[in-house]
């Protein structure tokens, strides 16, 4: 079975309409393409594929095996998901501006980190979804998140006054939130222009991150 997918694998690749593209998740076989899978990779040919990028039902494959599928245009729905984070000396100001906005923000999905987490649910009384703290890899979970395509906003109260043993994972997020055009607020000014903005309430399509060849 084997050798047989290798053999049409190879015919893909001579196949003059386009190549053959490998993932290592579902979702790449869809309609009007042919596949073959062999072991955990699933090959599908598609006609017209540019060098390193492959187009399915308007989803950008990069690489081969284990490659991740990002939305050309990732779109933000009308409830938004949302994320509060605070450093320690920070986290006060944070409840303080969650509870001034609760109306708001109960219209949409709340996720914190931490302590921050737990505060919010219980000032807020509304469903907070927690990470784990900052220092303990909550920073990286959600910078994963935001890859991920399970994050549309950032509100960060930040303490820029104070070191931070984990800084270099607060700036892994930030980056991340910047590669894939998320809104970051990083204090109370920012967040409040953010959250009284008419496009908190509609729809909004992202630009997608650039293809990166490695």
């Amino acid at each position: 079975m084997l050798a047989a997918a290798l053999r049409s694998l190879r015919a893909g690749f001579g196949h003059r309409s386009g190549g053959w593209v490998a993932g290592g998740g579902q979702g790449l076989l869809c309609g009007g393409f042919a596949g073959v899978r062999v072991g955990a990779l699933h090959f599908v040919r598609a006609s017209k594929v540019p060098s390193g990028v492959a187009r399915h039902n308007d989803s950008v494959t990069t690489g081969l095996a284990g490659a991740i599928e990002h939305d050309a245009a990732p779109r933000m729905g009308s409830s938004k998901q949302i994320v509060l984070i605070a450093h320690d000396q920070r986290k006060a100001d944070l409840v303080e501006w969650a509870r001034y906005n609760r109306t708001t923000l109960g219209a949409h999905q709340l996720f914190a980190t931490g302590t921050t987490g737990a505060l919010l649910a219980e000032e807020l009384e509304l469903p907070v979804s927690r990470y784990l703290s900052g220092p303990l890899g909550g920073d990286q979970q959600v910078g994963a998140a935001i890859a991920e395509g399970r994050i549309d906003l950032v509100i960060f109260f930040s303490d820029p006054l104070a070191a931070h043993p984990h800084d270099v994972d607060v700036k892994a997020l930030l980056r991340i939130a910047v590669v894939y055009d998320i809104p970051i607020a990083c204090n109370r000014a920012s967040a409040d222009f953010m959250l009284s903005s008419p496009l908190m309430r509609a729809t909004y399509a992202r630009r997608p991150p650039m293809a990166v060849e490695r």
